[in-house]
C-alpha cells in the first residue's frame, strides 16, 4: 500500500526535498504506534495501571493527528508542522518510558514501548531529512 505515492507526484509536494518513502515509512510507524498504544491502554486499564492507560490513549491520539497532518498534501504550516513532530516525539518517548517500567510484567506494554521508539526514530529520520525546509524554533 503505497499512500504517499498514489496521493500525490512529486510536483504536488508540499515542500522540497520531501521524499515520498520516508513519509510512507513514517506514517506506517505512526500507525502501528497508534495501535499498539490503544491496545495497551484498554489492557492497562483493567489492570489498574491508570497513569500507563492515560498515557498510552494520548500517545494514540497524537499519532492519529499527526498522521492526518501530514496526509493534507497541501496548506501546510511549517512551523505548526513542525511543532508537532517535536510534540509527537515527546509524547511518544514519554509513552515508551512509561511503558518499559511495566515490560517485564506485561507483554502489552512491551510491544507499545517497541512500537513507540520506532515512531521516534522515523520522526527523527523524517525530521531531519526536512531540515532546510524547517523552520528552527
Amino acid at each position: 500500500m503505497d499512500m504517499m505515492k498514489d496521493a500525490m507526484s512529486s510536483s504536488e509536494m508540499p515542500m522540497q526535498g520531501m521524499d515520498p518513502a520516508m513519509m510512507q515509512e513514517t506514517l506506517e510507524a505512526l500507525s502501528a504506534c497508534m495501535q499498539a498504544c490503544a491496545m495497551c491502554a484498554d489492557a492497562d486499564a483493567a489492570e489498574g495501571m491508570g497513569r500507563c492507560a492515560g498515557m498510552c490513549a494520548d500517545c494514540a491520539d497524537v499519532c492519529n493527528t499527526m498522521m492526518r497532518m501530514m496526509l493534507r498534501m497541501h496548506g501546510w504550516d511549517m512551523q505548526v508542522m513542525s511543532s508537532m513532530m517535536q510534540t509527537t516525539i515527546m509524547m511518544a518517548r514519554a509513552c515508551s518510558a512509561e511503558c518499559k517500567t511495566h515490560a517485564e510484567m506485561a507483554e502489552h506494554c512491551r510491544m507499545c514501548a517497541m512500537a513507540c521508539d520506532q515512531a521516534v526514530m522515523a520522526m527523527e529520520r523524517m525530521m531531519g531529512s526536512m531540515s532546510g525546509a524547517m523552520p528552527r524554533a
